[in-house]
């Protein structure tokens, strides 16, 4: 068994869009429109192992928000990056939409033989592993 590689190293990460957001039960306690219909106020983080690096500016009402903000970080011996997509509530806390875990090994495999990864990294489906084509769709 082979011990899980770390990357350290200049981290850049985009954040284009995000598509297909649905709103959580919490968001629609008062909604007055259709059942289930709800648009957010999204905005999205980005944390290396745990640890904050970047925060999106929000988008408000949509369900389809387009950011082009970049984030970067040096990490040393980071396990992975994490993306997560938060409503913004006037009130209380932000209620968790979704998020996207994305491990460095799984990156550096699938890069060509160089120093630089760089490439689009879609989720899929909810529950569908980055890569993963299961059909779901």
């Amino acid at each position: 068994m082979s011990a899980a590689m770390k990357f350290s190293g200049y981290l850049k990460v985009r954040i284009g869009e995000a598509v297909g957001l649905q709103p959580t039960r919490w968001s629609l306690r008062h909604s007055l429109f259709r059942k289930g219909y709800q648009l957010l106020d999204p905005y999205v983080t980005v944390s290396v192992d745990q640890v904050r690096v970047g925060q999106t500016s929000t988008k408000q009402k949509t369900n389809k928000p387009t950011y082009n903000e970049e984030f970067s970080a040096t990490v040393t011996d980071g396990h992975q990056i994490e993306l997560s997509v938060f409503h913004d509530t006037p009130i209380g806390y932000d209620d968790f939409v979704a998020n996207c875990t994305l491990h460095f090994q799984d990156l550096l495999r699938s890069a060509a033989p160089s120093d630089t990864f760089e490439g689009w990294v879609s989720t899929g489906s909810p529950g569908e592993k980055p890569g993963d084509s299961s059909g779901n769709e």
